[in-house]
């Protein structure tokens, strides 16, 4: 498995061909995730083979948008299934990767623990202080497809999200929902 080559291969392919209006699905956020994902592994124990499943999982979930939007984790699995044994990785393996993407589909659901740690890592910054800049990437996103118009619109997109939205690990509870409670907070008082 030469995880840091597939990981190399996608990202150069994605910075070199993802659409410049996807102002949030970037790579900026393919390595926010891959950060975040990086970290929860350390912080749950997960053995480093696994980990390194997780982090090519995190590399290859958006990879999807290349093609478009719109059911764009199976795309991401296609891309998986299409590129991924050039670069060693067995097809139980490449199995394991798709179901972490399929799990990032929203509404999520994760089946095992590593579905969980790449469902929560894809919205880490949910509960960070970088929470609002991040959003507006989104809405600018969410506008340029014609989906969202006002602010007021993204407000209420956003208190639906959040209130129905629950990370999965230990680790992520612990280091993200009290700020995404607070998020949810600030967010309702510019409704009302």
């Amino acid at each position: 498995m030469r995880f840091k080559q597939a990981g190399q291969f996608i990202l150069n392919k994605l910075a070199r061909e993802l659409p410049k209006h996807l102002s949030y699905h970037s790579v900026e956020h393919i390595k926010d995730v891959y950060d975040a994902a990086d970290k929860l592994c350390k912080a749950e124990g997960v053995p480093d083979y696994e980990r390194k499943l997780v982090l090519t999982a995190a590399c290859y979930h958006d990879a999807g948008f290349l093609k478009g939007a719109k059911d764009h984790e199976e795309e991401s699995c296609r891309i998986v299934r299409e590129t991924l044994p050039q670069y060693g990785y067995k097809p139980e393996e490449i199995e394991c990767i798709c179901g972490m993407i399929m799990a990032t589909k929203i509404p999520q659901s994760p089946r095992n623990h590593l579905e969980e740690i790449l469902a929560d890592a894809d919205l880490d910054y949910l509960g960070r202080d970088d929470f609002f800049t991040i959003g507006n990437k989104l809405f600018t996103e969410l506008s340029v497809f014609g989906f969202l118009h006002t602010e007021e619109e993204w407000n209420k997109l956003q208190v639906r999200f959040l209130e129905n939205h629950h990370f999965f690990t230990p680790t992520a509870l612990a280091w993200r929902k009290e700020n995404k409670e607070q998020h949810l907070k600030q967010i309702k008082a510019k409704l009302t």
